[in-house]
């Protein structure tokens, strides 16, 4: 059965055993890495997670704690003699800028390296990222800073759905992306420009008809846990609960 692994669950700013957001979807054709923070090699050790799975990359924008961990993840595969080729997906924003930044490590002359695809997405709701006898995922522009995507995970086999917001303000197409599913892990950075409060997620959890609300980046420095729990039941009546690092979601 596909699981979603939480790798992080922070916002930018990252603690011991918080680190930032990004996850793993572990499926039957290997590993597919949403974002890439920190040190990815480490992170996927302590998840038991192989580098050597990994298939694909999707990278959700361009903002260092989505991204800052790609040239280290690109390096580890490589030192660790990876030949076969990984995909990453993502949108023109940011995928021309991930190249940019390789490009500062001369990465086209490192020996010996593996293939990269780059698959850029289209900026339209629910584009097909990937999809095989176990999984889809489909992406969904969302508003944020700079362009930005949300993912909606759907297990084939059992039905279940899992969407994941990314960073965003409140707004209509990740309410028609997290439409009837089992579970939205909606980020809790607080009211600002492109991002949400706790409350917010709540409306937009209540609006797509979800039965659970994740919390996730949210920032523990500013709100107590509590506090943020009871922002997010203000607006949406299902369960509620924080997100946390390592947290395994089964599909």
């Amino acid at each position: 059965m596909p699981e979603l692994i939480l790798l992080g669950t922070a916002n930018a700013l990252a603690s011991p055993g918080h680190e930032n957001t990004h996850m793993a979807l572990r499926y039957s054709k290997g590993v597919v890495l949403v974002d890439s923070a920190a040190s990815p090699k480490v992170r996927l050790d302590q998840a038991s997670l192989s580098i050597h799975d990994i298939t694909d990359l999707i990278l959700t924008h361009f903002h260092p704690d989505h991204v800052s961990g790609v040239p280290l993840l690109l390096m580890s595969m490589w030192l660790m003699g990876r030949g076969e080729s990984l995909r990453i997906h993502g949108l023109q924003h940011c995928l021309d800028r991930v190249e940019q930044m390789m490009d500062l490590y001369h990465w086209q002359g490192w020996p010996r390296f593996f293939p990269v695809a780059f698959r850029w997405l289209p900026e339209r709701e629910g584009t097909l990222v990937l999809e095989d006898e176990d999984v889809r995922i489909l992406a969904t522009p969302v508003r944020h800073l700079v362009p930005t995507i949300g993912l909606r995970f759907d297990g084939l086999s059992s039905g279940r759905s899992v969407v994941y917001s990314c960073d965003t303000e409140p707004c209509a197409s990740l309410v028609r992306l997290a439409d009837g599913a089992d579970i939205l892990l909606h980020e809790a950075s607080g009211a600002a420009a492109g991002h949400s409060s706790a409350s917010q997620a709540g409306a937009v959890a209540r609006d797509a008809g979800v039965q659970k609300l994740l919390l996730i980046h949210f920032p523990l420095d500013r709100n107590g846990k509590e506090a943020l729990l009871e922002q997010a039941r203000e607006t949406f009546p299902g369960e509620v609960a924080l997100a946390q690092d390592f947290m395994t979601i089964e599909l």
